[in-house]
């Protein structure tokens, strides 16, 4: 067995870090290219319209209409693959130069032209859902060449209650670079926030991404510091903030009322695939764990940091004030890759291709960024991978979430950009399962005091995944029921903020002043309303399948392979189906929760 690395003294940052080159998509903001992919998505789209009025005509001629179901989404697909390089681009550049306003007016004329272009299509799933069932089971039955395309008419079809007319659907359409405008002035907002700490004179001077990382600093008055400097920027930028939240809640809204969406989280649970029963019950399951899970691991870590009550800003804090390993970029990968290799050799291969290509930008800079993601670009492409690496645990196990994702949608890809696209429900899988990897493969030969800085790491994140995400579902939740009765202000959105993550962390937690704007910089509230769930769907699940797999490695790993490779044409639980696994049921739920609890156990043993 690999002996875990043992980190550099000197920090992680003093290395080179990888960046971006994304000159193999476009030379720059004024390729040609740019122009010319657009103008030959929007002749494909062109050409993809003569085919209106054909599939009702079709009706009666199985065949016929098995052979149109493919020209179209072979058309379709080839025009959405040229527009997403083009998207990806201004969408990965302006990840790393928030303030570059050339790359941001690309990016915003860019989505106005998607949306013009787009609205040659919006008559194929209309004309779709004019069919019935049995007419396009006949068609799939009889045309060998449309088989392969039933997950995407399943998606269709399931859109099929809330589907509007051809000119509301078009209209809806063109707003929609409207709306996107919202969503950048929140970004741009938080990228241009600064946190202000240590004396008004010659006040140090932080940007977001700084200002989260120092929270977890062994040394409590750095973290307070920037806690306290962090509440006061969000306090300073809520107002702008919170239009932008209400007005784009503001927006699904309408939209929702018009499409028939019973509840504001209808809609992503249609993207989703899954059922809205199966969500409640993974957020009641959680919900009714918090005693067991987060109240009483934030009071045994509070015990063994010798306080009563932890201040918020100590809750991922180390539990000593020795300072934190780091890893160097270089033992990063050792045991990422090494990780992954345990799993088996083709998800080593595929993760090593991203750090022997420039397909990762791990060097955090002003003007980038914070967070991480994998972008996926289209299936003739390879996917981009971006974080903030620091050196510490938890960036490394951020690299290999974001690997996770990466090998996932390279295993898809053979499917094709349409039938590649995996539901939310299932694309967390791959990425919280490599962090499993590399938690599992760093415990092995911990010594006691390692092993409960690991233990401690691992619930944290789980706690962060599992309760934290549900607490924020809950937050938004309620806040979209209160939207529908006016805007909500900042003090209302402070106070249902309080309200959860007071529910959720627990006594053992105190949510000093200040803390009621940290709603302020989730960005998910923004750009995908009830996204949040799905991390913990996913951690909850990856739960599940990591007990599948202790119980049978060998039978496991091709198993596993397939659930990734097919990407999304099967549902979350046609996918789970051949581990024996249901995540109908809330009892498959009530197990991850168990095993989260286990890893308290066994916390609890060492302290």
């Amino acid at each position: 067995m690999t002996e875990p690395a043992s980190p550099d003294s000197a920090p992680a940052l003093s290395q080179t870090l990888p960046v971006w080159d994304l000159t193999d998509l476009f030379s720059g903001v004024d390729d040609p290219k740019i122009a010319a992919d657009f103008a030959e998505a929007a002749a494909t789209l062109k050409e993809l319209q003569k085919l209106q009025g054909n599939f009702v005509a079709a009706r009666g001629n199985a065949e016929r209409l098995g052979l149109l179901i493919d020209q179209a989404a072979t058309l379709y697909e080839r025009a959405s693959d040229r527009m997403a390089g083009a998207m990806a681009y201004t969408t990965l550049a302006s990840t790393i130069a928030r303030e570059d306003t050339q790359i941001a007016k690309l990016d915003a004329d860019l989505r106005n032209k998607a949306a013009l272009i787009s609205t040659d299509s919006l008559f194929l799933s209309l004309e779709l859902n004019h069919l019935e069932d049995w007419e396009i089971e006949q068609a799939l039955r009889v045309t060998e060449k449309a088989q392969k395309w039933r997950p995407w008419l399943r998606r269709i079809r399931a859109n099929r209650p809330h589907e509007l007319s051809a000119d509301l659907e078009k209209l809806l359409l063109e707003k929609m670079p409207g709306a996107a405008s919202w969503v950048r002035l929140f970004d741009e907002t938080l990228t241009r926030l600064r946190v202000r700490i240590g004396p008004k004179s010659k006040p140090e001077v932080l940007t977001l991404n700084d200002a989260l990382t120092r929270l977890s600093s062994p040394d409590e008055a750095v973290r307070k510091a920037a806690a306290e400097g962090l509440s006061v920027a969000l306090k300073d930028n809520a107002p702008v903030l919170a239009l932008a939240l209400n007005t784009l809640a503001f927006e699904k809204q309408v939209e929702d009322r018009w499409r028939k969406f019973a509840t504001p989280a209808a809609s992503r649970h249609l993207a989703n695939e899954v059922d809205g029963d199966a969500v409640d019950a993974m957020a009641e399951a959680v919900s009714e764990s918090y005693a067991a899970l987060s109240h009483r691991y934030y009071a045994l870590k509070a015990k063994v940091m010798g306080k009563t009550v932890l201040n918020f800003w100590d809750r991922n804090a180390p539990l000593t004030s020795a300072a934190p390993k780091l890893y160097s970029w270089d033992e990063a990968r050792r045991i990422v890759l090494d990780s992954f290799a345990r799993l088996g050799p083709d998800f080593a291969e595929r993760a090593a291709v991203f750090f022997e290509k420039p397909w990762i930008d791990a060097q955090p800079r002003e003007g980038k960024s914070s967070g991480a993601y994998a972008h996926p670009v289209s299936s003739s492409h390879h996917p981009y991978v971006m974080l903030n690496f620091t050196g510490e645990r938890r960036e490394m196990l951020t690299l290999a979430h974001e690997l996770g994702h990466a090998v996932h949608q390279t295993l898809a890809a053979p499917l094709g950009s349409i039938l590649a696209d995996t539901p939310l429900t299932l694309a967390e899988t791959a990425s919280i399962f490599a962090e499993g990897l590399v938690f599992e493969y760093l415990v092995a030969d911990a010594s006691p005091e390692d092993r409960k800085a690991l233990l401690a790491g691992k619930i944290e994140d789980g706690l962060n995944s599992v309760v934290r995400q549900i607490a924020f579902h809950r937050f938004e939740e309620r806040f979209h029921a209160e939207r529908l009765e006016g805007e909500v202000p900042v003090d209302r959105l402070n106070a249902l903020w309080l309200e959860v993550m007071g529910e959720s962390l627990g006594p053992a937690i105190r949510l000093n002043d200040g803390y009621e704007y940290w709603w302020a910089y989730i960005s998910h509230f923004v750009h995908a309303p009830f996204y949040v769930y799905a991390y913990a769907f996913g951690d909850l699940l990856v739960s599940a399948l990591m007990e599948k797999r202790r119980e049978n490695p060998e039978a496991f790993t091709p198993l596993y392979a397939q659930l990734l490779s097919a990407g999304g044409t099967k549902t979350y639980v046609e996918a789970l189906a051949p581990f024996g696994l249901n995540p109908r049921e809330k009892a498959f739920w009530e197990m991850g929760c168990q095993r989260l609890k286990g890893l308290i156990d066994q916390f609890e043993a060492l302290v």
